[in-house]
């Protein structure tokens, strides 16, 4: 489960990012998660008690949005849910795709007060 390390180094990168900031403590921290990024969403959330705890984040809010894994086949050209369709394109059985959306983790939001 490398959902623990990720998050450790992102609660220490956000520490480090706000460190000169005037702020009272972060409130919320927003992420997207693609569907295709091997990161599992339900990991994420079980891991983040323990990688706040004891950081200036320990209160902190994690909030997730997944985003579909949208691929598109290099044979036909259909554009599909590659995580719902196993990677196979559901028109030609292709399993030749370009990513579109869904194969990463980033932080969109940090809410601070």
């Amino acid at each position: 489960m490398h959902e623990l390390g990720i998050l450790n180094a992102m609660v220490h990168t956000i520490e480090d990012t706000l460190a000169d900031e005037d702020y009272t403590a972060v409130e919320k921290i927003v992420v997207e998660v693609g569907e295709l990024s091997g990161i599992v969403p339900r990991y994420l959330e079980e891991c983040w008690p323990a990688a706040r705890y004891k950081t200036s984040m320990e209160n902190t809010q994690l909030e997730l949005r997944v985003v579909p894994g949208m691929v598109k086949c290099r044979d036909c050209g259909r554009v599909f849910n590659g995580a719902a369709e196993d990677l196979a394109c559901p028109g030609c059985g292709s399993s030749d795709m370009e990513m579109l959306s869904g194969n990463d983790m980033i932080i969109t939001e940090i809410v601070v007060v």
